[in-house]
């Protein structure tokens, strides 16, 4: 099995700073323009099944990549972005992208000491559930001999790869938040996570 993990296009959100979290923001058009440049760059991997948040900025990335490719859609609410609670529409960085919410410096910065917001997740709830994927996905024994793209979000896939790595939360992010369309490389050999590649992209950001 092979996983081309994918952090969504671009959304008016993301441009704004503003944190998204569990919102359900749509693409705008660069981040459509990002998907479409990231699907020419995949056009010659194999494709077999698309897992996706049901966030629609993942799904609709998800569509955009596939192209004309007609393979099953499955939408999982484990891959979801993490929720941010009553901070979901804020600013907590400068127009300089530098965080200035106390809160989240931590959540960034020093992800081991971040404390949620009312209605917010943890960082160990998402660790949860993007590694409960991850176990579904090892016991598939018809999915065994797939390639997957599993359309998801900066934290989200952060989480993912986290999972695998069995990282502590203070290491979290590790080379930070990936870039939109982002997509990291993971098979499965013998039971066994392996990332091949982590934070390719296929367009040239302008």
């Amino acid at each position: 099995m092979r996983l081309y993990i994918i952090r969504h296009g671009e959304t008016s959100w993301n441009r704004k700073l503003l944190l998204q979290g569990q919102t359900d923001i749509p693409l705008n058009e660069k981040g459509r323009e990002f998907a479409r440049k990231t699907s020419e760059g995949m056009k010659d991997i194999p494709i077999d099944l698309v897992i996706t948040s049901p966030l629609c900025r993942a799904v609709e990335t998800a569509a955009l990549v596939l192209g004309d490719r007609a393979v099953p859609v499955i939408k999982d609410e484990r891959i979801q972005e993490i929720g941010f609670g009553i901070m979901e529409g804020g600013q907590v960085r400068n127009e300089k992208g530098q965080v200035t919410d106390p809160v989240f410096y931590n959540f960034f910065h020093e992800p081991e000491k971040y404390v949620p917001m009312e209605g917010g997740e943890t960082i160990s709830a998402l660790y949860e559930r993007t590694g409960a994927f991850l176990e579904e996905l090892k016991a598939k024994k018809e999915w065994q001999d797939k390639s997957i793209l599993v359309s998801t979000h900066g934290a989200a896939s952060r989480g993912l790869l986290a999972s695998i790595r069995k990282t502590p939360i203070k290491e979290f992010w590790g080379k930070g938040v990936p870039k939109n369309c982002a997509v990291s490389i993971v098979d499965l050999e013998n039971g066994q996570w392996i990332i091949r590649e982590q934070d390719v992209v296929y367009y040239e950001d302008v």
